[in-house]
């Protein structure tokens, strides 16, 4: 029982997501036979969230099923123009109302978190995500809620929404997928079912396994060489970053990919495309990949491919919202929605700023890169600098506190950011000071020619 015991110290997340997998499995399997009615299979997945939530979670799932109540309330009085912005509002205020909670245990009271209350805090940010998808695609039409004399089918537009918030394959992990995409999955499951998920799960599984493997051997690695910090190189110091932040990085990958399997085994995510049991058939719910996004050679792309499903409900939310500095407000909201930790305001301005760095700088530099050599050269010093960028913003972000500042001082690689942060400021102003050269030249007044001809 050691190690079960050591995996749920060190992955609490991770376990409750494999023991989670026969269960789908066993929902795929009744759904395809028939066994299942469409109301039933909603009534499944709803009540296995919630025995999840109670399980996991234990008290502070009430934290969840009071919030869900509140948006069903919402749902049902307020009118498709005024759901968002309430239920938006509401939820977000909740949610931090909780982040900052937990911010006074751990900085004023000195206390370790609860790891039942951390569960807890982190399911409310991905149940935040599909209220303010539903609210949304409600407000712009996309998703109808029946009328008031209809009882029977608000009943079961309600059923199917505390189906979609409490799914147990989505309540500690994501992706996110829209509401209407699961109400398809889930009464399509019987009609036209997916091939069986047994070998493509089971790859999965052993990917995850191998990414544990990679992440179990960084950590020796780098514990094995920490007592030498203070004496290396700056490249040294630089390098035994990088290794922390890819083992801190290759966690967020191996939830993304037991996720997946969850929902794969449930029979989500299939896309029907290429052979029946290859995986790029069934990656139709996923949140990144770590051959793809580490091999992202500009900061703007790996922030897209990063938490994928995340980055586009962000973008949804805030990036097409906002008409100015939407970048800026993009990753301010996201401090907001993470819980406003010292380090994630260090990180996430690091990270908006290489952001916008980028896209000053790569549109000028792409018109010069006219040989294959030039091309080269560019991506591997562009896979090089976002590296560095992401090597500090993950380290801000999971040492969450000021300590995360002192750390990047020492290992010499919080110097770059510093530099990029100059280097968007002093981009933001030349771009300035051209626009009002422009307007200037646009405002002369317009001297005639003759005309030659």
């Amino acid at each position: 029982m050691e190690p079960i015991h050591w995996l749920f110290e060190q992955h609490p997340f991770l376990m409750y997501q494999v023991f989670s997998v026969p269960f789908a499995f066993l929902f795929y399997g009744l759904s395809r036979e028939g066994y299942l009615s469409l109301a039933n299979r909603h009534v499944f997945l709803a009540l296995g969230g919630c025995a999840l939530a109670v399980v996991s979670m234990g008290v502070y799932s009430l934290l969840l099923f009071a919030s869900t109540g509140v948006f069903l309330l919402q749902v049902c009085s307020l009118s498709p123009a005024h759901v968002h912005p309430w239920v938006f509002g509401v939820q977000m205020s909740w949610q931090t109302v909780w982040h900052l909670y937990m911010q006074y245990r751990e900085y004023y009271l000195n206390e370790t978190t609860n790891i039942r209350f951390l569960l807890s805090v982190s399911s409310l940010m991905l149940i935040t995500q599909r209220m303010s998808s539903v609210s949304m695609d409600i407000q712009e039409g996309r998703v109808r809620m029946p009328s008031r004399p209809a009882p029977l089918g608000r009943a079961w537009a309600l059923l199917s929404l505390l189906s979609y918030m409490f799914s147990f394959t989505t309540l500690l992990g994501g992706p996110l997928q829209s509401y209407h995409q699961f109400v398809c999955c889930v009464e399509q499951i019987d009609r036209s079912p997916p091939p069986h998920p047994l070998r493509v799960v089971s790859l999965k599984g052993g990917q995850v396994f191998s990414l544990e493997c990679l992440r179990s051997f960084l950590t020796r690695l780098l514990r094995a060489s920490a007592g030498e910090l203070p004496r290396c190189s700056v490249l040294g110091g630089v390098v035994w970053a990088w290794g922390l932040a890819l083992a801190l990085r290759t966690r967020y990958y191996s939830h993304w990919k037991v996720s997946e399997c969850l929902n794969n085994a449930a029979g989500f995510g299939f896309r029907g495309t290429g052979t029946e049991n290859s995986l790029t058939s069934w990656s139709g719910l996923s949140d990144g990949d770590l051959l793809t996004t580490e091999m992202s050679c500009r900061v703007s792309v790996f922030a897209r491919r990063w938490n994928a499903t995340t980055a586009a409900w962000l973008r949804r939310q805030v990036f097409d919202r906002c008409r100015t500095s939407p970048i800026m407000m993009t990753f301010g909201f996201s401090i907001l929605w993470h819980g406003l930790h010292p380090g994630q305001f260090v990180g996430f301005l690091i990270w908006a700023s290489a952001v916008k760095a980028d896209h000053l700088i790569h549109p000028h530099l792409k018109t010069r890169l006219t040989s294959t050599w030039r091309k080269l050269w560019y991506a591997g010093l562009g896979w090089m600098h976002t590296q560095i960028v992401i090597t500090c913003v993950v380290i801000a972000v999971e040492l969450r506190s000021f300590s995360s500042l002192r750390f990047l001082y020492v290992t010499y690689i919080g110097v770059f950011p510093f530099l990029f942060t100059l280097l968007c400021i002093g981009g933001n102003a030349v771009e300035s000071l051209l626009g009002f050269h422009g307007q200037l030249l646009d405002s002369r007044p317009l001297r005639c020619t003759p005309n030659m001809t």
